[in-house]
């Protein structure tokens, strides 16, 4: 995977970072602090919308990215984050500017992650059976459990599938 910093993540996985990462944080309190945190439960995490998408020629990506932007409006103050993962389908090499390019044409204000060579996809969607789209959507409660799928094609305002994620996010945002 590739963020937009141009940096790669060359086998970790997600928990594994996140892992990390908090190794890293918790490594650096004083043992006081240490000890009343042992056995403690963190604070909840965020809901979590993720997207695979492609550009330009993707139909279902630019009919699900005004939903995609209503929700991240919408939510991400009560709780919603959206991250936008972009995988490549063109036969020409993947530019990350022209990646930048196509999450401004779509109005993308969440954060974009480049799959190049489908790693995250394949792990998440892919691999695990047949599947018709690449354009899956997945929602994570704040606990990182996946509550919902939309398997792929678009979710437009006004159709049954973008009714029932948005009713999963709003239920999911109110769980305690």
């Amino acid at each position: 995977m590739v963020l937009f910093n141009g940096k790669r993540n060359r086998g970790m996985s997600l928990g594994l970072r996140i892992f990390l990462v908090a190794l890293s944080c918790h490594a650096s309190l004083p043992a006081r602090a240490e000890e009343k945190l042992t056995g403690t439960k963190p604070p909840e995490w965020k809901v979590v919308l993720v997207r695979w998408w492609t550009a330009p020629g993707c139909p279902y990506c630019k009919a699900t990215a005004p939903a995609l932007n209503e929700f991240y409006r919408e939510y991400r103050g009560r709780g919603l984050e959206v991250i936008g993962f972009y995988h490549h389908k063109s036969d020409g090499p993947l530019r990350v500017e022209e990646v930048k390019k196509y999450s401004r044409q779509f109005g993308f204000k969440f954060p974009v992650a480049i799959d190049p060579e489908w790693r995250t996809l394949k792990q998440w969607w892919l691999d695990t059976g047949d599947r018709d789209f690449t354009s899956v959507s997945f929602l994570l409660d704040r606990q990182g459990v996946i509550r919902h799928i939309h398997p792929g094609g678009q979710y437009v305002k006004g159709e049954k599938a973008y009714a029932e994620l948005k009713a999963k996010i709003e239920g999911l945002l109110a769980e305690k």
